[in-house]
C-alpha cells in the first residue's frame, strides 16, 4: 500500500512538471491559476500522511457540517435542508436553531422565529460564514464533580486531610486496610520470563530505529542540491483544497500581479518578466516536493522489495490452497451420495408417519367431540352437573384451540353455549325447589327436639357443586329469602291456630301481625311455641348451610373426606381462594340475617300490644325472660352472633314492670309518710329477720305481702321487740314508716336477685325512693309539715330522734344495697344527703334546749336561794330532753348532743357573769355561782348525759376562763 501511494504521488508530480515545462514564458492569468491548482494538489497529496482534515476549516462553510463529520454537501440547498432536519426544532409555529455547541446557536440561542426569518438566519450566519470557531475540545478540566460526591465515594473512604480543622481529627479514617488474601503478591520476578522473551525483539527494534535515523541524517546532505535546502514551501500549497476563484487566495498565490494589472503600471515586457519569475518560483517549489518524495521512496525501499520477493511465495500458497479445496469438494460429493441422501429419505418418511399419526389423532378427537351432546344428556340425567359443565368447557377449549376452522363443527360452540345457559337455569330452579321443599317440611315433636338432619344431601351437594362450578353465588340470597318466607309462614300459622280456639273473627296481615286482646299467659305460650318452632327451622337452615360450606371447601380443594360424613362429588378444585372466602362470608351472613329476623318477629310478639293492656307479674316476667334467654342462646350457638331486637323488647317490658313496681311503692311510701304519727312502734319478728337477711345479702325469701298487717297503727301496741337489733347488738327504735321502707328495700333487692334484668332499673329506683323518703321526712319533721298533715300538736325531740334513727338505719343499709346491686348511680349523693339530714336533726334538738337554757340564764342573778329557780328549770329541761331521746338515740349521739348543749350553757353563763360583774374573787357571789354549778353538774351526773371524764367539777374553774 505504501508503494502504491508513493507511485501515485510520483505520477502526479511528473504530470505537473511536464505541464509547467511546456508552458510559454508569457503565461496568462488562466494558465498560472491552473498551474497553482496542480501544485496545490501535489502538495496536499504529498502531505496526506502528516496532516489531518478538519471539516469546514478550509473551503466554504456549507460544504460540510461541524457536528456531523460524515456529512458532505454538494450544494447550498442540501446544507440548508440538513440544518432544518437535524439541527432545528419546531415549537408550535416557530423554528429554533440548534446548530451550535451543545445544541445552542450562538447567533439565535433560544428565540423562535418564523419560517422566512429562519431561512434568512441560516443564509446569514451559517451558509455565508467566512470564519468559524471550532467547538471547544474536551479536556480533563471540563469534568466537574460536586464535593459531597467526592467525600462519599465508597471506593476512597474518608479524605485524610479534608475539613479536619473544623471537624476534628476523628474525621480522618486511620484504619489500615489489609491486603486481600485472595489476590497474590505481584513482584518484578513475575515479569522476568516476559522481559526475557521480549528483550531480544526490543533490542532489534532499537537497532533498526537507529539505522533509519542515520539514513535520514545522511540523505539530505548527499542528494539535495544546495539551492533547495533552506527554501520553504508556502503553506497555502499544502492545503487539501486550493480555490483560486476566491480573491484572497488568488492574491496570495500571485502576489502583486492583480494590483499591477488594475493600476495599468508597467509595460508588457515588465508583466512578462513578472510572470517568468513567478513560473521559476513555482518550478522551484515543485523540485522541492519531488526531492522530498524521493526521500520518502528511499526510506521505504526495503519494504517495497520485501513485498516483491514474497509475492511468489503467496502465489504458491494460493495454488496449494486451491488444490485442497478441490479435494474437499470431491470428498463432500462422495459423502452426500453415500450417507446424506439416504438419511434425508429416512427423516422424510418419519415426518410423513408423524403427519399421518397427527391426522389420525385429529380424527379421533373429532369423533369424541361429536359424542359430546349424548354424553351431556347422560350426565344431566345422573345429576352430575359439574362433569357436564367441565365437558362443555373442555369441548369449547378443544374447538377453539385444535379444531378451529373445521366446517362440520361451526355451529357446535353456539349449541354448547346455549346448553350451558340451560344448565345454569336448571340449577337455579332445582335449588329453589329443593329449598322450598326442605324448609316447608312439617314440624313434628321429634323435629322440635332435634332437626339437624338435611333431606336428600346428595342432591343438594350436586346442585351446589354445579352452581359453584358456574360461579353463580346468588343461590345464597335465594335461600335466605326462602328461609325468611318460611319463618313468616310459621308465625302466621301459629297465630291462626291461636285464633281458631277463640270466637273472634280477625283478619291477619301478610306478616301475621294483629293487635289481639289476649291474656298474658296466652301471649307467653304463643311466644314459647314460636321460639321452639323457629329453633327447629334454624337447625334445618344450619344443617343446609353446613353442607353448602363443606361443598365449597371441597370445590376449593381444602376438605378432608374423613372429617365429614357428607358424600361429596369427586372433582378437582375449581373454586379460587378469593371466591371461597367470599362464599363463606355470605353463608355466615345468611345465618346471622335469618337469626336476626327471627328475633325481630319474636320481638313483635312481645311488642307493646302484648303487655301493654295487662299487668305482668314478676313470675310472668321471669318466665318471659327464660324464654328469651333460651331462644337467644339457641340462635347464638347457630350463627355465632348475638341478636339484639328480642333482648331490647324484653328490656322494654322489664323497664315498664320496674317503673310500675317503683311507682306503686313510691306512692305507698308517700301516703304512709303523710299518715305517720312519728311514734315508736314495736318491731315484729318478721322485720327483724328481714334486717338479718339484708345484712347477710340474702334476698331469696319473699317478704310479707303487706307489712302494715303486722303493725298496729294508732295504739302502737304490737307484738314483737321494742327495738330493732342490727348485728345483734345495735338497737334501733323506729316508726312504722321506717319498717315499711325496710320492707320495700328488701322487695327491690329480692326482685333484682330473682330477675337480674331488673337490677339496673331497681338500683336507680332505690336511690329515688330513698331520696323521696329523705326529702319528705325533712319536710314533715324539720319543716313541721306533720302538724298540718298528720294532726300533730307539736314536733317533739322524740319525733326528731326517731327520724334521725330511721335515717341512720338507712345509712347502715346503703353499703349492703350497693354491694347487692353491684352499682348504684347517685350513691355518694344520697349518702351525703342523709348525713346532712342527721346533722340538721341533731342541730334542731340541741338548738331547742339551748334556746330554753339561754332564756332562763338571761333572768338569773347570783343571789340565794340555792339552787335558784332558774337552775331548777334548766335541770328540768335537761331531764325532759334525756327522757325524750334516751330510749331512741344511742349513747354516743346523746353525749354529742349534750356536749353541744353543755358548751352553749357555759358560753351563755360566762356572758351573764360578765354582765353581772361576778368574778372569781372568793366573794359571796362567787360562792353562789359555785353552788349553782355544783347542782347543775349533779343533774348531768344523774342523767349520765356526758362521758365520765367530762362529769367532774372542772367547770368550776373553766367557767372563769374567758
Amino acid at each position: 500500500m505504501a508503494t502504491a501511494q508513493y507511485n501515485t504521488t510520483t505520477t502526479a508530480a511528473a504530470t505537473t512538471t511536464s505541464a509547467i515545462t511546456a508552458a510559454t514564458t508569457a503565461t496568462t492569468t488562466t494558465t498560472a491559476a491552473e498551474h497553482v491548482e496542480r501544485k496545490h494538489s501535489v502538495a496536499s497529496n504529498s502531505n496526506s500522511n502528516s496532516n489531518f482534515n478538519l471539516p469546514g476549516v478550509n473551503g466554504p462553510s456549507w460544504q460540510n457540517c461541524y457536528y456531523c463529520t460524515r456529512e458532505h454537501f454538494k450544494s447550498v440547498a442540501e446544507f440548508i435542508n440538513h440544518l432544518r432536519t437535524r439541527h432545528c426544532t419546531r415549537e408550535g409555529g416557530s423554528f429554533v436553531c440548534r446548530y451550535g455547541f451543545n445544541g445552542v446557536c450562538a447567533s439565535l440561542p433560544l428565540d423562535g422565529v418564523s419560517d422566512r426569518d429562519y431561512d434568512a438566519h441560516v443564509a446569514k450566519y451559517h451558509v455565508n460564514q467566512q470564519t468559524r470557531e471550532l467547538p471547544p475540545e474536551w479536556g480533563v478540566y471540563s469534568a466537574a464533580q460536586n464535593l459531597p460526591a467526592v467525600l462519599n465515594d465508597p471506593q476512597r473512604g474518608k479524605q485524610s486531610n479534608l475539613f479536619t480543622k473544623k471537624w476534628g481529627e476523628h474525621f480522618v479514617d486511620r484504619v489500615q486496610i489489609p491486603c486481600n488474601p485472595r489476590l497474590p503478591d505481584i513482584t518484578h520476578a513475575d515479569f522476568a520470563v516476559y522481559v526475557g522473551s521480549i528483550g531480544k525483539r526490543y533490542r532489534w527494534h532499537e537497532r533498526r530505529q537507529q539505522q533509519q535515523q542515520q539514513q535520514q541524517q545522511q540523505l539530505p546532505s548527499t542528494t539535495t542540491p544546495e539551492h533547495l535546502g533552506p527554501v520553504p514551501v508556502p503553506e497555502i500549497f499544502l492545503k487539501s483544497q486550493l480555490q483560486l476563484h476566491h480573491p484572497a487566495t488568488f492574491a496570495q498565490v500571485f502576489p502583486g500581479y492583480m494590483q499591477s494589472a488594475k493600476d495599468g503600471a508597467g509595460s508588457p515586457v515588465e508583466r512578462q518578466q513578472l510572470g517568468r519569475q513567478l513560473q521559476e518560483q513555482l518550478s522551484h517549489y515543485l523540485d522541492i516536493v519531488e526531492v522530498r518524495i524521493a526521500q520518502q521512496v528511499a526510506q521505504k525501499s526495503a519494504a517495497f522489495f520485501h513485498a516483491m520477493t514474497t509475492q511468489h511465495a503467496i502465489l504458491a500458497e494460493m495454488q496449494q490452497a486451491a488444490e485442497q479445496v478441490r479435494q474437499l469438494r470431491s470428498a463432500l460429493a462422495q459423502l452426500h451420495g453415500s450417507a446424506v441422501t439416504d438419511s434425508f429419505r429416512v427423516m422424510r418418511y418419519a415426518q410423513r408417519r408423524q403427519h399421518y399419526q397427527t391426522t389420525l389423532d385429529k380424527l379421533r378427537l373429532m369423533a369424541t367431540v361429536h359424542k359430546t351432546q349424548p354424553m351431556l344428556q347422560l350426565l344431566l340425567g345422573t345429576q352430575d352437573y359439574v362433569a357436564a359443565l367441565d365437558l362443555i368447557s373442555t369441548t369449547q377449549e378443544i374447538l377453539a384451540a385444535e379444531l378451529l376452522g373445521v366446517h362440520c363443527f361451526k355451529h357446535l360452540p353456539m349449541q354448547l353455549g346455549e346448553m350451558e345457559k340451560l344448565i345454569d337455569k336448571m340449577l337455579t330452579t332445582e335449588f329453589e325447589r329443593y329449598a322450598a321443599n326442605d324448609l316447608n317440611r312439617p314440624l313434628s315433636d321429634a323435629d322440635l327436639e332435634s332437626d339437624s338432619v338435611c333431606a336428600e344431601e346428595d342432591k343438594l351437594v350436586a346442585i351446589v357443586m354445579g352452581l359453584l362450578r358456574k360461579q353463580n353465588f346468588s343461590f345464597v340470597q335465594s335461600y335466605q329469602q326462602e328461609a325468611i318466607a318460611t319463618i313468616r309462614a310459621i308465625i302466621k300459622q301459629l297465630l291462626i291456630e291461636l285464633l281458631s280456639r277463640g270466637d273472634q273473627e280477625l283478619c291477619l296481615t301478610g306478616a301475621g301481625e294483629q293487635a289481639l286482646d289476649l291474656t298474658l299467659p296466652e301471649w307467653l305460650a304463643m311466644l314459647q311455641r314460636a321460639s321452639h318452632a323457629l329453633i327447629a327451622v334454624l337447625e334445618r337452615i344450619k344443617a343446609v348451610v353446613s353442607i353448602m360450606q363443606q361443598t365449597a371447601d371441597a370445590a376449593a380443594g381444602g376438605l378432608d373426606p374423613h372429617e365429614h360424613a357428607v358424600n361429596l362429588i369427586d372433582a378437582d378444585a375449581f373454586l379460587s381462594a378469593a371466591h371461597h372466602e367470599q362464599l363463606s362470608a355470605q353463608l355466615q351472613q345468611l345465618l346471622q340475617a335469618v337469626c336476626h329476623y327471627c328475633h325481630e318477629r319474636c320481638a313483635n310478639i312481645v311488642s307493646p300490644q302484648s303487655l301493654e293492656r295487662c299487668v305482668a307479674t314478676e313470675q310472668e316476667l321471669l318466665q318471659l325472660s327464660q324464654v328469651v334467654q333460651e331462644f337467644g342462646d339457641a340462635t347464638l350457638s347457630i350463627c355465632g352472633a348475638a341478636s339484639v331486637p328480642l333482648q331490647l323488647a324484653l328490656k322494654v317490658q322489664a323497664s315498664r314492670y320496674a317503673q310500675r313496681f317503683h311507682a306503686e311503692r313510691k306512692q305507698k311510701l308517700a301516703l304512709l309518710l303523710d299518715q305517720e304519727r312519728w311514734r315508736q312502734v314495736d318491731i315484729p319478728h318478721e322485720f327483724q329477720r328481714i334486717i338479718e337477711r339484708m345484712s347477710a345479702g340474702d334476698y331469696s325469701k319473699q317478704a310479707p305481702l303487706d307489712g302494715s298487717s303486722h303493725i298496729t297503727g294508732i295504739g302502737g301496741i304490737v307484738a314483737g321487740n321494742p327495738v330493732l337489733l342490727v348485728e345483734g347488738k345495735q338497737p334501733f327504735a323506729l316508726v312504722s314508716v321506717a319498717l315499711l321502707l325496710i320492707q320495700m328495700l328488701y322487695e327491690y333487692g329480692g326482685s333484682a336477685q330473682r330477675l337480674p334484668l331488673l337490677a339496673g332499673y331497681h338500683s336507680r329506683n332505690v336511690i329515688d325512693l330513698l331520696r323521696c323518703f329523705n326529702s319528705r321526712s325533712c319536710q314533715l319533721i324539720i319543716g313541721a309539715g306533720a302538724m298540718r298533715v298528720a294532726g300533730l300538736k307539736t314536733i317533739t325531740s322524740t319525733n326528731l330522734a326517731l327520724v334521725s334513727r330511721a335515717l341512720q338505719l338507712v345509712l347502715y343499709l346503703l353499703p349492703r344495697l350497693r354491694e347487692h346491686f353491684e352499682s348504684m348511680s347517685g350513691y355518694e349523693a344520697i349518702e351525703r344527703d342523709y348525713q346532712g339530714h342527721i346533722k340538721e336533726i341533731e342541730h334542731k334538738i340541741h338548738g331547742i334546749v339551748s334556746e330554753r337554757i339561754a332564756a332562763q340564764l338571761e333572768a338569773w342573778d347570783a343571789r340565794p336561794p340555792i339552787p335558784s329557780q332558774t337552775f331548777r328549770h334548766i335541770s328540768r329541761h335537761l331531764v325532759k330532753l334525756h327522757e325524750a331521746i334516751a330510749g331512741v338515740l344511742p349513747e354516743a349521739q346523746i353525749h354529742e348532743i349534750y356536749g353541744v348543749v353543755h358548751r352553749n350553757f357555759k358560753d351563755k353563763l360566762r356572758e351573764q357573769l360578765l354582765k353581772l360583774n361576778v368574778y372569781n374573787n372568793g366573794g359571796p357571789q362567787h360562792g353562789v355561782v359555785t353552788s349553782e354549778l355544783t347542782f347543775y353538774m349533779e343533774t348531768l351526773r344523774t342523767l349520765k348525759a356526758l362521758p365520765a371524764d367530762q362529769l367532774d367539777n372542772g367547770i368550776l374553774e373553766h367557767i372563769w376562763v374567758y
